[in-house]
């Protein structure tokens, strides 16, 4: 049997639809499994040893170079990849109408979340076979439901991401002594105070912890440097591509992150983690692993620094 995933974006949502491939590959075990996700999140998938073939798609590039030709050269070339071999089943589980549509670029039986149950209704039209699966779930569970009601297998099977941290040699400094602190987001509502960071620093470097502070953008950088200035010993690695972050938190011995795709993938590694949530809601799409995972805050109601360190000291015992 050969399947097709659709899980395009983002890097949390990426990271929740692993546990698809382990189930298929507990229930299929025979199957090649194939995975069509966007190129900056195509790493993720990588990791899964499940995962015989990413097919990258840049939509969010192409999209802001629709005038160049490149663009339309590499538009006629993924769909000339994603439709040169035959599947069973096409699976998107995003739901979005992008999603669909690209699923509709492949060869096989497309299943998808029926219109009630879709992000996007529109979405169910192009799928031949759709599933109705309650929205009041966790997205992880919606994921392996969908797949669970596509392939006719059970729902109730143990929780497993099927991922372990790459051995890659530089890790920006993280080690078992390490505490991960992933300051950044994508919206500038969902940071946490400085401040406060600067305060949980502290007390972790008083148990013996040394704070490692990823970072990407210029902008991001300089929070991390302003935050990594006033605590002795703290380290801000130089910038670093998806599967030596996977490395970096890997090797921690705990993660505090803001809402950010990062601290999903620290529950998926089974990394402690403690997720702070200030303009968004953790109900449907907070960190959720078999690991210690906790979701502190809620849109308008941020958490505060004694509740993180009272959170962090039971992950770290």
């Amino acid at each position: 049997m050969r399947i097709l995933l659709v899980k395009t974006s983002s890097l949390g949502d990426v990271v929740h639809n692993l546990p698809v491939v382990s189930d298929l590959r507990r229930c299929l075990p025979g199957a090649q499994i194939d995975w069509c996700v966007e190129e900056a999140f195509a790493d993720i998938p990588r990791l899964h040893p499940a995962v015989a073939e990413v097919i990258p798609v840049a939509l969010r590039r192409w999209r802001k170079n629709l005038g160049r030709l490149a663009t339309w050269r590499e538009l006629r070339d993924f769909r000339r990849r994603i439709g040169e071999r035959d599947y069973d089943v096409v699976l998107d589980t995003q739901g979005l109408l992008k999603s669909a549509l690209i699923a509709r670029q492949a060869h096989g039986r497309r299943c998808g979340y029926a219109a009630e149950a879709a992000r996007e209704p529109l979405a169910a039209r192009f799928y031949d076979s759709t599933f109705v699966i309650p929205r009041n779930v966790h997205a992880v569970q919606r994921n392996r439901w969908l797949a669970a009601a596509a392939f006719d297998f059970p729902v109730d099977l143990p929780l497993d991401y099927g991922i372990s941290p790459p051995p890659v040699d530089t890790a920006g400094g993280a080690d078992r002594a390490s505490v991960v602190l992933l300051t950044a987001t994508s919206r500038d509502d969902k940071l946490w105070d400085e401040a406060h960071w600067c305060a949980v620093g502290r007390a972790l470097i008083e148990r013996g912890l040394t704070p490692v502070l990823p970072a990407g953008s210029p902008r991001e950088r300089q929070r991390a440097e302003r935050i990594a200035a006033t605590l002795a010993g703290a380290i801000v690695p130089p910038p670093l591509g998806l599967r030596q972050l996977a490395a970096l938190i890997g090797r921690a011995r705990l993660a505090i992150g803001v809402d950010t795709g990062l601290a999903h993938l620290a529950a998926a590694l089974r990394v402690p983690v403690v997720a702070l949530y200030i303009a968004t809601e953790p109900a449907l799409t907070g960190v959720y692993g078999s690991g210690f995972a906790r979701n502190l805050g809620r849109s308008g109601a941020a958490p505060s620094v004694p509740e993180v360190l009272a959170v962090a000291a039971q992950a770290l015992r």
